[in-house]
């Protein structure tokens, strides 16, 4: 039975893992101010290709 323990704690830790990078990802998202947003968005739209809309 002891490996069914450690299989349960490195199920816990990669759970605990995965919220850390979300965590990390989310923060990194909210730093940008509204205007680098827009900057961001403007650059991407000018460089896709003429006639492709996604």
């Amino acid at each position: 039975m002891r490996w069914w323990k450690m299989l349960g704690l490195a199920g816990i830790m990669g759970v605990a893992a995965t919220g850390v990078v979300i965590a990390r990802a989310e923060r990194r998202r909210r730093a940008y101010t509204p205007e680098e947003i827009r900057l961001r968005l403007r650059e991407r739209a000018e460089a896709q290709p003429e006639g492709r809309s996604s």
